[in-house]
């Protein structure tokens, strides 16, 4: 008897979209194309990371320490979110914008993680989150800059439709800015060259997706 065969198809259970004619046509990566792409992000990441210099070990208190941590955690909730866009929101620029940031911010998570590693540090540390900022950023209701509430994630996941886009739009928006600020705190404030690189990648790429995250919440209001 002949095991039954599987096609891609099944494994992407997101929406068709319709083309300028109004034919549907396929979304350009299925649930599971995106989840491996997302997985090599990260694999790339931490090659890349482990090509840090190894001259100097920051330390457990460090600011490059505090930085890959909460970026980290930071970068985890902006792919999340990333990943509910991808799947729900409606417009096609939005889910290509959702794939951009999960794979890239993915990949700088495995860059941050290798560092870590190989400064022989815990991937969480003993000093409170932000404690490594030096303007005295703190964390609200345990929540970084910029970052999304528990019920505004619940929200996002519940949504239907356009309300999907609208909702990813803002609340990445603001991500992005949260993300900004902490970037801007290590840029100031340490001199490891590989951190410094990653760091600058990172601001470049979260100002330009902020140009386009602007752009799209105006198409997303008229929808």
């Amino acid at each position: 008897m002949t095991a039954p065969t599987t096609t891609d198809s099944e494994y992407d259970d997101t929406p068709a979209v319709p083309d300028e004619g109004g034919r549907a046509q396929p979304a350009r990566y299925g649930v599971l194309a995106l989840a491996v792409m997302v997985v090599v992000g990260l694999l790339l990441g931490y090659a890349g990371g482990l090509l840090t210099p190894r001259l100097t070990r920051p330390g457990d208190a460090s600011v490059e320490a505090g930085f890959a941590r909460d970026m980290t955690s930071h970068h985890a909730q902006a792919v999340e979110m990333s990943l509910i866009a991808y799947r729900s929101a409606t417009l096609p620029e939005v889910r290509q914008i959702a794939v951009d940031i999960a794979t890239g911010q993915q990949g700088e998570i495995g860059a941050m993680q290798t560092w870590l590693r190989e400064w022989d540090l815990s991937p969480t540390g003993s000093q409170p989150p932000m404690s490594w900022m030096s303007d005295g950023a703190t964390v609200k209701d345990g929540l970084m800059p910029g970052m999304a509430t528990p019920a505004q994630m619940t929200a996002l996941r519940d949504a239907q439709g356009i309300e999907v886009d609208r909702q990813f739009l803002t609340l990445m928006y603001a991500h992005h800015l949260g993300g900004i600020h902490m970037i801007d705190a290590a840029l100031g404030e340490t001199d490891n060259d590989e951190v410094l690189r990653v760091a600058k990648t990172m601001k470049a790429t979260q100002q330009s997706e902020l140009n386009n995250l602007r752009q799209l919440q105006a198409q997303a209001a008229k929808g």
